[in-house]
Protein backbone atom coordinates (compact mmCIF):
# COMPACT_ATOMS: atom_id res chain seq x y z
CA UNK A 1 0.00 0.00 0.00
CA UNK A 2 2.65 2.33 1.02
CA UNK A 3 4.58 1.22 -2.18
CA UNK A 4 1.34 2.54 -4.44
CA UNK A 5 1.08 5.76 -2.79
CA UNK A 6 5.01 6.21 -3.73
CA UNK A 7 4.21 5.88 -6.86
CA UNK A 8 1.13 7.82 -7.25
CA UNK A 9 3.28 11.03 -5.17
CA UNK A 10 6.01 10.50 -7.83
CA UNK A 11 3.98 10.44 -10.66
CA UNK A 12 2.39 13.85 -9.21
CA UNK A 13 5.74 14.92 -8.60
CA UNK A 14 6.13 15.04 -12.17
CA UNK A 15 3.41 16.61 -13.26
CA UNK A 16 3.41 19.49 -10.50
CA UNK A 17 5.86 22.17 -12.58
CA UNK A 18 3.10 21.63 -15.38
CA UNK A 19 0.77 22.34 -13.16
CA UNK A 20 2.72 25.35 -11.73
CA UNK A 21 3.08 26.78 -14.71
CA UNK A 22 -0.68 26.77 -16.28
CA UNK A 23 -1.43 28.31 -12.75
CA UNK A 24 1.00 31.12 -13.56
CA UNK A 25 -0.21 31.83 -17.24
CA UNK A 26 -4.03 31.45 -15.76
CA UNK A 27 -2.93 33.84 -13.29
CA UNK A 28 -1.40 36.34 -15.78
CA UNK A 29 -3.96 36.47 -18.89
CA UNK A 30 -6.49 37.24 -15.63
CA UNK A 31 -4.43 40.06 -14.49
CA UNK A 32 -3.91 41.61 -17.90
CA UNK A 33 -7.43 41.52 -18.60
CA UNK A 34 -8.44 42.84 -15.66
CA UNK A 35 -5.79 45.67 -15.53
CA UNK A 36 -7.04 49.26 -16.24
CA UNK A 37 -5.87 50.18 -19.96
CA UNK A 38 -2.69 52.57 -19.96
CA UNK A 39 -3.64 56.27 -20.05
CA UNK A 40 -3.23 57.23 -24.02
CA UNK A 41 -3.10 53.82 -25.21
CA UNK A 42 -4.74 53.34 -28.36
CA UNK A 43 -6.76 56.58 -28.05
CA UNK A 44 -5.67 60.22 -28.86
CA UNK A 45 -6.90 62.72 -26.26
CA UNK A 46 -9.30 65.13 -28.36
CA UNK A 47 -8.04 68.69 -28.58
CA UNK A 48 -9.95 71.60 -26.93
CA UNK A 49 -9.80 75.29 -28.36
CA UNK A 50 -8.26 76.17 -25.28
CA UNK A 51 -5.47 79.11 -25.35
CA UNK A 52 -2.01 77.17 -24.61
CA UNK A 53 -0.07 80.62 -24.04
CA UNK A 54 -1.07 84.01 -23.38
CA UNK A 55 0.57 87.35 -24.23
CA UNK A 56 0.10 91.01 -23.13
CA UNK A 57 0.91 94.47 -24.81
CA UNK A 58 2.65 92.56 -27.33
CA UNK A 59 4.27 93.33 -30.55
CA UNK A 60 4.82 90.91 -33.21
CA UNK A 61 7.36 91.55 -36.43
CA UNK A 62 8.29 89.64 -40.07
CA UNK A 63 11.09 90.56 -42.25
CA UNK A 64 11.46 89.26 -45.19
CA UNK A 65 14.82 87.06 -46.71
CA UNK A 66 16.65 90.80 -47.23
CA UNK A 67 15.89 91.61 -43.68
CA UNK A 68 13.21 94.39 -44.93
CA UNK A 69 10.28 94.60 -42.29
CA UNK A 70 7.03 93.04 -44.05
CA UNK A 71 4.50 93.57 -41.11
CA UNK A 72 3.86 94.68 -37.52
CA UNK A 73 1.51 93.35 -35.17
CA UNK A 74 0.13 94.84 -32.15
CA UNK A 75 -2.79 94.53 -29.34
CA UNK A 76 -3.24 94.33 -25.62
CA UNK A 77 -4.00 91.05 -25.15
CA UNK A 78 -3.24 87.69 -27.63
CA UNK A 79 -4.18 84.07 -26.79
CA UNK A 80 -2.64 81.12 -29.06
CA UNK A 81 -4.65 77.98 -29.78
CA UNK A 82 -2.82 75.20 -30.39
CA UNK A 83 -5.56 72.83 -32.13
CA UNK A 84 -6.16 75.60 -34.94
CA UNK A 85 -2.70 76.88 -34.97
CA UNK A 86 -4.17 80.48 -34.67
CA UNK A 87 -3.44 83.59 -32.86
CA UNK A 88 -6.55 86.04 -31.90
CA UNK A 89 -5.88 89.14 -30.77
CA UNK A 90 -7.95 92.44 -28.41
CA UNK A 91 -7.59 95.76 -29.73
CA UNK A 92 -5.20 94.93 -32.96
CA UNK A 93 -3.21 97.21 -35.26
CA UNK A 94 -1.58 95.35 -37.88
CA UNK A 95 0.78 97.29 -40.29
CA UNK A 96 2.20 95.75 -43.51
CA UNK A 97 4.67 97.59 -45.82
CA UNK A 98 4.40 96.65 -49.53
CA UNK A 99 7.76 96.20 -51.85
CA UNK A 100 7.39 99.97 -53.08
CA UNK A 101 7.33 101.07 -49.53
CA UNK A 102 3.68 102.16 -49.14
CA UNK A 103 1.79 101.28 -45.75
CA UNK A 104 -0.92 100.13 -45.22
CA UNK A 105 -2.50 99.79 -41.49
CA UNK A 106 -5.40 97.62 -40.19
CA UNK A 107 -6.94 97.95 -36.69
CA UNK A 108 -10.20 96.12 -35.08
CA UNK A 109 -11.67 95.60 -32.05
CA UNK A 110 -10.30 91.95 -32.40
CA UNK A 111 -8.26 90.21 -35.07
CA UNK A 112 -7.42 86.41 -35.99
CA UNK A 113 -4.34 85.63 -37.85
CA UNK A 114 -3.14 82.52 -39.20
CA UNK A 115 0.59 81.00 -38.11
CA UNK A 116 2.37 83.04 -41.10
CA UNK A 117 0.18 85.86 -40.52
CA UNK A 118 -0.65 85.35 -44.59
CA UNK A 119 -4.53 85.25 -43.70
CA UNK A 120 -5.83 87.97 -41.51
CA UNK A 121 -9.35 88.64 -40.08
CA UNK A 122 -10.48 91.79 -38.86
CA UNK A 123 -14.21 91.79 -36.46
CA UNK A 124 -15.83 94.86 -34.79
CA UNK A 125 -14.87 98.40 -36.46
CA UNK A 126 -12.82 96.95 -38.66
CA UNK A 127 -10.35 100.07 -40.70
CA UNK A 128 -7.94 99.67 -43.59
CA UNK A 129 -6.17 102.99 -44.42
CA UNK A 130 -3.74 103.06 -47.09
CA UNK A 131 -1.50 106.06 -47.84
CA UNK A 132 -1.11 107.97 -50.72
CA UNK A 133 1.68 107.77 -53.28
CA UNK A 134 3.04 110.04 -55.55
CA UNK A 135 3.70 110.53 -58.93
CA UNK A 136 7.57 109.35 -59.45
CA UNK A 137 9.06 108.55 -63.25
CA UNK A 138 7.29 105.75 -64.74
CA UNK A 139 4.68 105.30 -61.78
CA UNK A 140 1.13 107.48 -61.50
CA UNK A 141 0.08 108.65 -58.34
CA UNK A 142 -2.11 106.48 -56.40
CA UNK A 143 -4.48 108.46 -53.49
CA UNK A 144 -5.23 107.15 -50.00
CA UNK A 145 -7.77 104.54 -49.20
CA UNK A 146 -9.67 103.55 -46.86
CA UNK A 147 -12.22 100.83 -46.58
CA UNK A 148 -14.33 100.56 -42.99
CA UNK A 149 -16.69 97.58 -42.17
CA UNK A 150 -17.29 95.71 -39.36
CA UNK A 151 -15.55 92.38 -40.82
CA UNK A 152 -13.03 92.67 -42.93
CA UNK A 153 -10.44 89.60 -44.28
CA UNK A 154 -7.42 90.37 -45.26
CA UNK A 155 -4.11 88.26 -47.45
CA UNK A 156 -1.51 90.51 -46.80
CA UNK A 157 1.06 89.11 -49.07
CA UNK A 158 -1.64 88.70 -52.33
CA UNK A 159 -3.39 92.11 -51.20
CA UNK A 160 -6.44 91.20 -51.20
CA UNK A 161 -9.33 92.19 -49.01
CA UNK A 162 -12.99 90.91 -48.76
CA UNK A 163 -15.69 90.98 -46.69
CA UNK A 164 -19.20 89.23 -46.82
CA UNK A 165 -20.98 92.57 -44.25
CA UNK A 166 -21.68 95.72 -45.12
CA UNK A 167 -18.45 98.66 -46.45
CA UNK A 168 -17.65 101.91 -47.25
CA UNK A 169 -14.64 102.67 -49.28
CA UNK A 170 -12.97 106.09 -49.86
CA UNK A 171 -10.29 106.04 -52.86
CA UNK A 172 -9.22 110.08 -53.00
CA UNK A 173 -12.12 112.39 -52.95
CA UNK A 174 -14.52 109.30 -54.14
CA UNK A 175 -16.71 107.14 -52.14
CA UNK A 176 -18.65 103.55 -52.40
CA UNK A 177 -20.90 101.62 -50.13
CA UNK A 178 -21.95 98.19 -50.40
CA UNK A 179 -23.12 95.05 -48.46
CA UNK A 180 -20.34 93.09 -49.29
CA UNK A 181 -16.85 93.79 -51.24
CA UNK A 182 -14.03 91.72 -53.23
CA UNK A 183 -10.56 94.12 -53.50
CA UNK A 184 -7.29 93.04 -55.48
CA UNK A 185 -4.82 95.47 -55.48
CA UNK A 186 -2.63 93.76 -57.64
CA UNK A 187 -5.03 93.66 -60.43
CA UNK A 188 -6.36 96.85 -59.69
CA UNK A 189 -9.97 95.06 -59.29
CA UNK A 190 -12.86 96.29 -57.21
CA UNK A 191 -15.77 94.22 -57.33
CA UNK A 192 -19.12 95.91 -54.60
CA UNK A 193 -22.33 93.67 -54.02
CA UNK A 194 -25.65 94.11 -52.76
CA UNK A 195 -27.08 97.72 -52.34
CA UNK A 196 -24.30 99.88 -54.08
CA UNK A 197 -23.68 103.57 -54.38
CA UNK A 198 -21.10 105.72 -55.22
CA UNK A 199 -20.17 109.31 -55.45
CA UNK A 200 -16.65 110.06 -57.91
CA UNK A 201 -15.50 113.49 -57.40
CA UNK A 202 -15.02 115.16 -61.13
CA UNK A 203 -10.98 115.08 -61.79
CA UNK A 204 -9.25 118.16 -60.90
CA UNK A 205 -7.77 120.20 -63.89
CA UNK A 206 -3.95 120.53 -64.81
Amino acid sequence: MNIQWRRTGDKATLYLPVLLMALLALGTWWLVRNAPAPVGSGQQKAQVHEPDYFMKDFSIKSFDATGRLKSRLVGTVGRHYPDTDTLEVDDAQMFSVSPDGRTTVGTAKRALSNADGSEVQLFGNAVITREAVAATAGKKASPAMKVESDFLQIWPNEERISTNKPVVLTRGGDRFTGDGMKYDNLDQVMQLNGRVKGVIQPAQPK
